[in-house]
């Protein structure tokens, strides 16, 4: 049986909502953006008329403003998006409860088994007209019979519109399109199909060699490839769906630029101690460490080494990330973001094979010193015992944009 999965997309997400709840703005040029003094200058969202200005996701600020001088710049309220992310969904499971996020803004919906609400299209209608009555917002809503075709469809028309790709258009609409148009096709991977293959639609690359595109993409290529020919057997998750947790980050923009291994090792050190603390939520331990430092040109250097044993403290967490940075970064310019991450995770069940050369008797006092800090954390607030080290400036922002959890792919 063939699957009808809808794709939504709230329009303008962030800048609609800062417009449904301040209707001043209506027919005004809006943008969501940081702030310009704690260098997260850059615009976060835009609304359909600052879109058609020319203003651009991730523009700088001073840019924007340039390119439109009318433009009305307003500061992210992630608590009210997050409430209407929830909302929207709420919405969608009144016809199944198959929905799988997409980051805030989009879902996935399987509506193959509602008919009792109608075909795709009259569900898709009832969405569209439903959010925009009960919520104040417009969305674009993709119809096929795979999630990535879906997601295609949503794309193509927008705002507020409902476009439909059954598998007797798909040659005809979709396959003229810029392959870049097809999830998971980024700039790298465009350019790539492009330079060595010739492969500049998605026509071409449904009608290439699979084994051509292994050769340059990996298993990545097979993959690229089905979905162009609309072999798609992914499901649509179950809106209870948990992911596996595969790694547990946090990363921050500093207000200033980090010029010393110190500087970096405070950062990665504060960063830990929260790291550290949802390993034990998840009963989870780490075996690798990888550290991000994004340079002043935006340039990122990744990083990643395993541990020599499996752990939860953000002690060992955070001096992991500094070896990490003493011996690989070249110091070729400031830092200013710096993110660290737990990676190969384990059961903190999982026995451990002991060495010959570890002090696990000191590990253990380290490993209990922690679990007593965590639990005084716990009844008087994570700041009620930190390092000593901590308690000056860290070029920090302690403003707590960095708290919020995002739903679905975007958790961390």
């Amino acid at each position: 049986m063939m699957k009808t999965i809808l794709h939504a997309d709230l329009n303008s997400f962030y800048a609609s909502v800062e417009i449904m709840q301040h209707p001043e703005l209506k027919h005004k040029p809006v943008a969501v953006c940081g702030a310009t003094e704690t260098r997260h200058g850059i615009i976060l969202a835009k609304s359909q008329l600052a879109k058609e200005a020319g203003i651009k996701t991730a523009m700088t600020n001073i840019e924007a403003k340039c390119l439109c001088p009318d433009l009305i710049m307003v500061p992210p309220h992630y608590d009210e998006y997050l409430k209407y992310s929830h909302l929207t969904r709420q919405i969608y499971e009144r016809y199944t409860d198959l929905v799988e996020p997409y980051g805030m803004d989009e879902c996935w919906l399987d509506v193959t088994h509602s008919r009792i609400y109608g075909s795709g299209r009259e569900i898709a209608e009832e969405i569209r007209q439903t959010v925009k009555s009960e919520l104040g917002l417009t969305v674009s809503i993709g119809i096929s019979f795979t999630k990535i075709f879906a997601k295609l469809g949503s794309d193509m028309k927008k705002p507020d519109a409902i476009t439909e790709l059954p598998p007797d258009v798909i040659p005809k609409i979709v396959y003229p399109l810029p392959v870049s148009n097809l999830l998971y096709v980024g700039p790298a991977t465009a350019a790539k199909l492009r330079n060595y293959a010739g492969i500049s639609t998605i026509g071409q690359l449904a009608h290439a060699r699979p084994d051509m595109l292994k050769d340059l993409l990996g298993i990545n290529g097979i993959k690229l490839w089905e979905f162009a020919n609309g072999i798609d057997n992914a499901r649509v998750k179950h809106k209870h769906y948990i992911a596996p947790i595969k790694s547990i980050g946090r990363g921050i923009t500093c207000t200033e630029d980090l010029h010393t291994d110190e500087d970096v090792w405070k950062v990665m050190l504060a960063l830990s101690q929260d790291v550290g603390h949802k390993l034990r939520l998840q009963h989870v331990m780490a075996t690798g460490v990888q550290i991000s430092l994004r340079e002043k040109s935006l340039l990122t250097r990744q990083y990643q080494e395993h541990l020599p044993f499996p752990t939860q403290s953000p002690k060992y967490l955070a001096q992991a990330g500094k070896k990490l940075l003493v011996e690989k970064y070249p110091w070729s310019a400031p830092i200013r973001a710096v993110t660290i991450r737990a990676i190969n995770l384990i059961p903190d069940t999982t026995p451990q094979q002991l060495d010959l050369f570890t002090d696990f008797e000191n590990v253990d006092k380290q490993e209990k010193a922690e679990a007593a800090i965590e639990t005084i954390r716990r009844r008087f607030g994570k700041r009620a015992i930190v390092p000593a080290c901590l308690m000056g400036d860290l070029k920090m922002p302690d403003d707590g944009r960095d708290e919020v959890i995002l739903p679905g792919m975007l958790y961390i």
